[in-house]
């Protein structure tokens, strides 16, 4: 198993467009999904999977939101990135999981892991959870995910693909 992972809405909905919400919990120890990300995607269309799974299996995983770390205020993110990042921050267990380039770039900065949409997906594979990771990856992109190529290329070399 590996750490704690507290997840922000991108990874949420697109895992949950290709229905692979299932894999986080068997990924990570525990699951935490902050309250203002739970928010953003229960403001979103009602027939969205991430949605749904939040009101039903995910709802055990919310948790209310603390004060925005001062480190992580200065970077000017969204709400659920930073509630994100601030929950990894004060919690040295816990994986920031996100795909947003400048919420990364934050995490790098400050120390804290991270690993975003396709990360997941890379370690479902490792843990062979899933038996390739390329048609997932493109099922993501279809789904909205941006993967830059080069990204994809790296990414399923990592995992002999």
């Amino acid at each position: 198993m590996s750490s704690n992972w507290v997840v922000n809405a991108s990874p949420l909905i697109v895992l949950g467009k290709v229905g692979l919400l299932t894999l986080l919990p068997r990924l990570a120890a525990a699951l935490i999904i902050p309250a203002s990300v739970a928010q953003e995607i229960e403001a979103g269309p009602s027939h969205d999977p991430a949605r749904n799974w939040l009101a039903q299996e995910g709802k055990e995983t919310i948790r209310a939101d603390g004060t925005i770390d001062q480190k992580i205020v200065a970077w000017d993110l969204g709400s659920g990135e930073s509630a994100v990042l601030t929950w990894a921050l004060q919690h040295s267990d816990c994986e920031a999981i996100l795909d947003d380039r400048a919420a990364r770039k934050c995490a790098l900065v400050n120390g804290i892991p991270v690993r975003g949409s396709i990360g997941v997906i890379l370690a479902a594979r490792k843990r062979r959870l899933i038996p390739a990771a390329k048609p997932v990856l493109d099922d993501l992109v279809r789904a909205g995910l941006f993967i830059e190529d080069s990204l994809l290329r790296e990414a399923l070399r990592l995992v002999g693909e």
